[in-house]
């Protein structure tokens, strides 16, 4: 199983979920079964400061499923060494081969400073940290000195087999071009409208050339008898523009049709976020047995 394609309109979409840090760490085991039962595609977690750490918790999540593709998005650079971070996911990735998906990002730049670990240049960081990051997990034998990358003779023991597709978190027109250029896929955040995203991909493809490259998008979703109240509240609690085409509601009929406008403006993977508030497994349930169908079939 491969979960790294190009995007096309040929393939079906791939569905996830969200998994909010809100929701405390002891019950992603039984969120991850949930959705596999389901049939979900994806459940994707967040390394937030100070909630769960994104490694361990994708490890709970990859240990207590089967076919479940697991995805965290994304892990701040600034706060591992790529060394480590390179370690980390080749253990995953060996350990559930074709299961894991991992995003790597500037980080908040208000707790990168608050960790003591905010950088001058985030680009660069960025750029030097996938630079050498993709050489380890490729197995290779990686010497690098830069502004705030240094490695002398690192060699990986145990490289994944196969190795996983590093995505990166991208919003502003730089990095998404970084991102197509270096990584094998884009996480682009909640709160973005078809129309921005149509510019985002654009500006991916100004990286990745004719390369397959993954387009991963967050989704604003509520369902329920207020859904409709739901997701304008969850849109305001975000900041974001309440009059702005940024999340869907309502029935399983209603979400699939609404999401087709985020798939047909370039994303391949949706991965559905709920309120933090949501029973998780429930959401899982729903998602996977009664939206994804509905998704697949279009």
């Amino acid at each position: 199983m491969t979960t790294d394609g190009p995007t096309n309109g040929a393939a079906a979409p791939r569905v996830g979920c969200v998994y909010r840090p809100q929701t405390a760490p002891e019950r992603i085991a039984a969120a991850a079964n949930a959705a596999d039962a389901a049939g979900l595609d994806e459940l994707w977690l967040w390394e937030d400061c100070f909630l769960a750490g994104g490694v361990s918790a994708a490890a709970v999540a990859l240990s207590h499923s089967t076919e479940l593709t697991v995805g965290v998005g994304v892990l701040p650079v600034p706060l591992r060494n790529v060394a480590l971070a390179a370690m980390e996911i080749a253990t995953l990735a060996r350990a559930f081969p074709g299961r894991v998906r991992i995003g790597m990002g500037h980080g908040v730049q208000d707790w990168m400073a608050q960790v003591g670990e905010k950088v001058g240049s985030p680009m660069t960081l960025l750029r030097e940290y996938l630079t050498c990051l993709t050489a380890l997990l490729r197995g290779e034998h990686v010497t690098f000195h830069g502004r705030y990358v240094s490695l002398d003779r690192v060699q990986l023991d145990w490289p994944p087999e196969p190795m996983p597709g590093i995505l990166a978190a991208a919003e502003g027109p730089k990095t998404l071009r970084l991102s197509g250029e270096l990584a094998a896929g884009t996480v682009i955040t909640s709160g973005t409208s078809p129309d921005q995203l149509r510019v985002a991909v654009s500006r991916v493809r100004e990286g990745s050339g004719t390369r397959p490259h993954t387009i991963v998008t967050y989704l604003l979703c509520t369902t329920g008898p207020d859904a409709r109240r739901e997701l304008l509240d969850e849109i305001g609690e975000w900041g974001y523009d309440p009059g702005a085409d940024l999340g869907v509601w309502g029935t399983a009929d209603e979400i699939a049709g609404g999401a087709r406008r985020w798939l047909d403006a370039g994303a391949d993977t949706l991965v559905f976020q709920p309120r933090a508030s949501t029973p998780i497994e429930e959401f899982v349930e729903f998602v996977g047995a009664e939206v994804s169908p509905l998704l697949r079939r279009s």
